[in-house]
């Protein structure tokens, strides 16, 4: 073998050499995937939201008139009685300060009431006078009349006279008992808040529970000075509880009344059971934390389980609510994972002896964890989960059954 052909044959194994790796490189790979496969069983679409507790009759303990609300010795959590435990006693309240100009026309006042007491005891005098005056003259009529000496007319004048003299006189002191009240009504205008406040003489009000249950919240705690209606106490039957979940209006729509209802993440070692008794008509805007005005709707749930399992929780808690829309049974269903859109179409990878194959199917309800799968795959179809860019149809698939 010459030079020359030792040197080609060398080359062309080079060549070869290197066209193998290339093909050994770029061949197609089987990709790794998780699969999952179509099984039938129940499946349960829910409306998902956050709530709370809360007392069906809160009653908001108020102050029924104006005065100063002595500290409210009453606990949260305290048992009451309606009718029978005070909750709160309430005293009047001191007089205002007087400034100069203000207490000078109040003693101003004092001598104009006590100058008219003596001018009405002067005309109370007066008319006593009169009236004795007309008495003499009535009795002296009489003599006379007796005698046929005045004639009967003037004995009638004489006791009209009397009449009205005695008329004038009771007059005069009923308006001599008002001035000296008027006076009294000056002079106590004149009291400071330092001097007789009538406290401890039984001018108290006691406010006492309106119903049954236990204090909630103690809103006015310290003594003070409060006007009617201001509210001091809430008291409610914690052992009467109710939840609000507030959701979406467009989530709303999908919940009726009856609706059962599933509660977790409330503390407890157990799942509570519920159901709807009212989907408020009326909606309100709020905020979220991200500044996203939100339009929401309140749902009331009311408890449906033993008491039992309930009964650790209180008036405010905070619970999460899934509240079932739709229900089946027996269902064909998926992983929400493995389901993607073609097009306008659902679809999926189906796995065909280890290659993928992409199959369009018709979707039913979704919950969200799982779908209803309504055709385009049979029971027992494995399927691709959590599709990558790299699975596509016809490539070859080296999967392993997803937990």
């Amino acid at each position: 073998m010459t030079v020359a052909r030792r040197q080609t044959l060398l080359v062309l194994t080079a060549v070869l050499s290197v066209l193998a790796i290339l093909v050994w490189a770029f061949r197609p790979q089987p990709v790794p995937v998780d699969l999952a496969t179509a099984a039938r069983g129940p499946l349960v679409v829910t409306v998902d939201g956050e709530g709370k507790t809360r007392v069906k009759e809160k009653f908001v303990v108020s102050a029924p008139l104006p005065g100063r609300v002595l500290r409210i010795a009453a606990d949260v959590g305290d048992q009451v009685t309606a009718g029978e435990t005070v909750l709160a006693t309430i005293q009047p309240t001191d007089p205002n300060f007087l400034d100069i100009r203000t207490r000078a026309e109040a003693e101003a006042a004092v001598k104009v009431a006590d100058a008219a007491r003596a001018l009405t005891e002067a005309e109370l005098a007066k008319a006593m006078a009169d009236l004795g005056f007309a008495k003499s003259e009535l009795d002296r009529n009489r003599t006379l009349a007796s005698s046929g000496t005045v004639s009967r007319r003037a004995l009638e004048l004489a006791e009209l006279e009397v009449a009205t003299r005695a008329a004038a006189v009771a007059s005069a002191r009923a308006a001599l008992e008002m001035r000296r009240h008027e006076l009294e009504t000056a002079k106590a205008r004149l009291i400071d808040p330092g001097g007789s406040d009538g406290r401890g003489q039984g001018c108290c009000v006691e406010v006492k529970a309106p119903a049954d249950g236990r204090v909630l919240r103690v809103l006015h705690e310290s003594e003070g000075v409060v006007e009617a209606g201001a509210p001091l106490l809430e008291i409610g039957d914690v052992g009467n509880l109710e939840m609000v979940v507030d959701l979406l209006s467009t989530d709303a729509v999908r919940v009726a009344e009856g609706a059962g209802v599933r509660i977790e993440d409330w503390g407890g070692g157990r799942m509570l059971m519920g159901r709807v008794r009212r989907v408020e008509p009326f909606g309100y805007t709020k905020v979220s934390a991200l500044g996203i005005e939100e339009q929401l709707v309140n749902v009331l749930i009311d408890f449906t389980g033993p008491s039992e399992d309930w009964r650790p929780l209180g008036h405010g808690y905070r619970i999460e609510a899934r509240i079932v829309t739709w229900k089946g049974d027996d269902v064909l269903k998926l992983p929400l994972s493995a389901l993607f859109r073609a097009g306008e179409n659902w679809a999926v990878f189906a796995d065909r002896d280890g290659v993928a194959e992409l199959i369009r199917v018709e979707v039913g309800h979704r919950n969200g964890t799982q779908a209803e799968i309504l055709s385009g795959i049979e029971e027992g179809t494995r399927v691709v989960t959590h599709p990558s860019d790299r699975v596509a149809p016809g490539v070859t698939l080296i999967g392993h059954e997803a937990e």
